[in-house]
């Protein structure tokens, strides 16, 4: 079953990058800010809990997939960049075994553990 998720969570990585190609912006722009989703742990500078809550709205892929949808029905590109980019980002962390974060502590996720 693990892996059957992973599976489902890389080709969600592959639509987000099927749905990149479709707008009008640089490859490298996307690769250059691929990682700028996981500034959303600057919460856990405060306490686990913040830093859950942040952590958690910017990786939920739902948040990526409204984005992207209000981008193509407001026609407003970057919005529809960020969408996509929200969607990759979070479907690829999930590939490896990053989730959302319970608010005990960073290493414990909806996925499992993270580490040992």
């Amino acid at each position: 079953m693990k892996n059957l998720l992973k599976l489902e969570q890389f080709l969600l990585f592959c639509f987000s990058l099927f749905l990149f190609s479709q707008l009008d912006y640089a490859w490298w722009l996307y690769t250059l800010l691929f990682l700028t989703p996981d500034l959303s742990a600057i919460g856990y500078l405060a306490n686990p809990r913040l830093g859950a809550w942040t952590y958690n709205l910017v990786h939920h892929q739902g948040v990526g997939i409204t984005l992207y949808v209000l981008g193509v029905l407001l026609t407003i590109p970057w919005l529809t960049f960020a969408g996509t980019l929200l969607l990759g980002h979070s479907s690829l962390d999930r590939v490896f075994g990053y989730g959302l974060k319970h608010e005990d502590s960073f290493q414990n996720t909806h996925l499992g553990r993270i580490g040992r």
